[in-house]
């Protein structure tokens, strides 16, 4: 299993010692994307491209959110987050899961009661992720929500 690869943070930026966001997908465009979109918060991304490497990353970096994709193989992203909702450590860390299968009120009403913080639809809008990414990591370190990376770009970013 390959390591997390390193933080990336905005061009020409240090490593901060805030939380991080862990991005979570078995596809490297999709990360690509959330990486792009999520940038310009300003915070550390850390990726993982399975459940088990997401579980390893949350136990060894501190971590604001996690930004998960329900459907990967092995450790799907509702098994981890059942995973993450058992352990001591990380049971406070909102995880906001994307599903690309559509709207689905089961898998909807699964995720909520499994303790999810959120759950959108691919294509999911950068503006609409960032704002949403951007609460919930404000919450969980305790300060207070600010316009800080949500200027839009000239195009949003690609959508995820």
């Amino acid at each position: 299993m390959p390591a997390p690869s390193p933080a990336v943070g905005p061009p020409g930026s240090p490593p901060t010692t805030e939380r991080a966001l862990l991005l979570v997908d078995d596809h490297e465009d999709n990360l690509f994307a959330l990486e792009h979109v999520l940038a310009p918060l300003g915070r550390r991304l850390l990726r993982a491209t399975s459940g088990e490497q997401a579980l390893k990353t949350v136990l060894r970096h501190p971590v604001a959110a996690v930004v998960m994709d329900v459907a990967m193989p092995g450790i799907d992203g509702l098994d981890t987050l059942s995973y993450l909702s058992r352990l001591d450590l990380t049971r406070e860390v909102p995880v906001l899961l994307i599903t690309g299968t559509g709207r689905d009120d089961r898998l909807a009403e699964r995720a909520f009661r499994m303790g999810a913080a959120g759950l959108l639809i691919k294509p999911v809008d950068p503006w609409a992720l960032r704002c949403h990414v951007r609460g919930l990591a404000d919450l969980c370190a305790g300060t207070r929500p600010t316009a800080a990376g949500l200027v839009p770009s000239a195009r949003n970013g690609p959508r995820v």
